[in-house]
């Protein structure tokens, strides 16, 4: 019997490894989505470094998914992925990594800042708009405050969350006012005001999340965050 559901193709941009299990709940957490929503999701692994030549592939993904797990093995990859998503208006969400590497190609292609970097690969750079946290996040599991009004909230419904995190980078507070007035609202941040999620407005779905959604996604409670992502690209 044929499967007449509505297919919806996801393009993950990440370099896959099976111990990472971020990226074995990746697939998962989609899938999870997919079955809440009724809809049947084709998920492909796509290696930053078969991005760095070209995007063009990308044309057949219904969404984009920046995923955890940086460094990624092309930056230059990624960044091309993550700019076509952007300047294409194609349903894109990027969590921890993903979330990172969304700030740095706006730093670099809309503000013009294009010594923009991540302290991770880059760290004598003296102009970094991802930086090391203070106190870091692997493992740990916090609550975040959703900022009124924003896509964000839309999608949770609730003025703070808990959320999983895998990550010791975050954005330089240094520079959260010049990406919030290149455009690039912030939708959530920590209970010192350190930004945790980021969103375009003015696009139809993009939106990135240093903590991971997909950790705490289940078959019974998909996350929000996966579920409006893989809503988004269904249409």
């Amino acid at each position: 019997m044929n499967d007449i559901r509505t297919r919806v193709r996801i393009g993950i941009i990440g370099d896959f490894r099976p111990e990472n299990a971020s990226h074995l709940a990746t697939g998962e957490a989609l899938q999870h989505a997919a079955d809440a929503l009724g809809v049947r999701v084709l998920s492909e692994w796509l290696p930053t470094d078969s991005l760095a030549s070209g995007v063009s592939a990308l044309d057949r993904f219904d969404g984009l998914l920046c995923s955890p797990g940086s460094p990624y093995a092309s930056t230059d990859g990624a960044l091309a992925a993550i700019r076509y998503a952007r300047e294409n208006d194609r349903v894109f969400l990027g969590t921890s990594g993903g979330f990172q590497h969304a700030v740095i190609e706006f730093a670099r292609n809309v503000l013009g800042i294009h010594d923009a970097e991540h302290e991770e690969t880059s760290p004598d750079s003296s102009t970094l708009f991802i930086s090391r946290l203070s106190c870091s996040l692997v493992g740990k599991t916090g609550s975040v405050r959703i900022s009124p009004g924003t896509r964000l909230d839309s999608i949770l419904g609730r003025e703070e969350s808990v959320e999983q995190f895998w990550c010791s980078f975050g954005v330089n507070p240094k520079f959260v006012a010049p990406l919030e007035a290149g455009g690039l609202k912030v939708s959530a941040t920590d209970g010192d005001g350190n930004v945790r999620a980021v969103e375009l407005p003015s696009h139809r779905f993009f939106l990135g999340t240093l903590f991971i959604p997909q950790l705490s996604s289940t078959p019974t409670k998909p996350h929000p965050v996966m579920q409006a992502f893989v809503s988004a690209a269904s249409r």
